[in-house]
């Protein structure tokens, strides 16, 4: 599977400084110190359906940490995955008619096309669940040969107690746990499994559902978490920097991820930093596909919308933070870049290289985004009050902007 096109990235004078970033696993801010090749997996979509205000906002946030990343210097290996076999896609293709390998596909598309108009950083392995298989089903096996995994009826479940390490992703305790599996796609009330927390790693073949070749697990297809795992092994190894998503995927996603990875090497941790994004909402209620309170990108792009708007409005917000998207949102965005634009097309302005320096530094602190915005438009403002001399401040913002921020001026 391939990934969209990269945008350019202006290199800017100096270097960046280093990253720190709230880590779910601890609770706490931790600063980061990646090697020469910084290692991050984003976990991506199911494409059942376009890409809305929720995504966007994630992958604005990872975007971040790559340029932040790249500003050090750094090279960034970067994965992202593709869930282009699952229980929502199928049932999605089952309501509408429509083959699912050709929803899909189409779906995948669109979702290159938005972040291509977004400026997001591709990723250098854009990897789907299906083509994942044949690497998948080595690792199921050889959980079960480990003891960590086991059968009933046809399928084959991960035990969570074969992991000591189980928990200390989330850190809920087992109740909060067993609410959130039966939320998000677990089956903690099926009979016949060790605990009500172990998570699926091949589904046996289901009449009137595609499955695929699973060696001595028979025909099936993988399960959600095992699929991360798998891919990001292959492309990065034990001990990558960043694990990355929104903040409903710690659990389970990510907690099962680990305990996956953890069992199969022997080592710890599966990743350095566990870093989420808040949920977006509209009409008062997270944004999500089940709900289908959904803002899509795509709509807005057809609608007119620079979508240098769109990602000003995702900027505004702390990438940790809930928050609601109305069409006020989007108006202050399309009022911000209109200004920036205007401040940067004269010919000088105010001197600008204090300004690189404090976006560094925000962004360099857990991605602030909101303040690296708020200090453009404080720039922006002195450049329409008084001006300046300086023929260089208005191109060194325009290229700070779109190599720190993602926004083209």
């Amino acid at each position: 599977m391939h990934a969209w096109p990269a945008s350019d990235v202006p290199a800017l004078p100096g270097t960046g400084r280093p990253l720190s970033l709230h880590d779910t696993s601890t609770g706490g801010r931790v600063t980061l110190d990646p090697g020469p090749v910084a290692r991050i997996y984003v976990c991506g979509i199911t494409p059942y359906d376009a890409t809305h205000m929720g995504h966007a906002a994630t992958y604005n946030a990872f975007d971040l940490v790559q340029r932040v990343w790249l500003d050090t210097k750094r090279q960034v290996h970067y994965v992202q995955n593709v869930t282009d076999v699952d229980d929502p896609l199928l049932e999605r293709a089952v309501a509408t008619g429509e083959d699912w390998t050709a929803l899909a596909e189409r779906e995948t598309a669109l979702f290159r096309e938005d972040m291509t108009a977004l400026r997001m950083l591709p990723p250098a392995h854009y990897i789907g669940a299906v083509e994942a298989i044949p690497g998948i089903v080595p690792l199921i096996e050889r959980l079960r040969e480990a003891g960590a995994a086991y059968e009933l009826d046809g399928d084959v479940y991960f035990s969570v107690e074969s992991d000591p390490a189980f928990g200390t992703v989330s850190r809920l305790d087992a109740a909060a746990m067993r609410v959130l599996s039966a939320e998000r796609g677990g089956d903690p009330d099926r009979p016949g499994k060790k605990d009500p927390l172990d998570p699926i790693l091949w589904l046996g073949a289901r009449e009137g559902e595609p499955s695929w070749d699973g060696g001595s697990l028979g025909p099936g297809r993988p399960g959600w978490h095992i699929e991360c795992v798998a891919i990001a092994l292959d492309h990065l190894g034990m001990g990558f920097d960043v694990q990355g998503g929104g903040s409903d995927l710690a659990f389970p996603h990510h907690e099962m991820g680990a305990s996956h990875a953890q069992v199969l090497t022997g080592e710890y941790p599966f990743a350095k930093a566990y870093v989420h994004a808040g949920m977006v909402a509209l009409d008062g209620e997270k944004m999500s596909k089940s709900k289908g309170n959904l803002v899509f990108v795509s709509a807005l792009r057809r609608a007119g919308v620079d979508p240098a708007a769109i990602r000003l409005a995702l900027l505004a917000h702390h990438y940790r933070s809930d928050w609601e998207w109305t069409d006020g949102v989007l108006a202050e965005a399309v009022e911000r870049l209109d200004r920036w634009r205007a401040a940067v097309s004269r010919p000088d302005g105010p001197p600008a290289e204090t300004l690189v320096s404090e976006i560094r530094e925000a962004l360099a602190d857990d991605l602030d985004a909101p303040r690296a915005l708020r200090l453009v438009d404080a720039w922006a403002a002195d450049q329409a009050a008084s001006g300046g001399t300086d023929t260089g401040a208005p191109g060194l913002v325009s290229r700070t902007v779109d190599a720190l921020l993602g926004v083209a001026l």
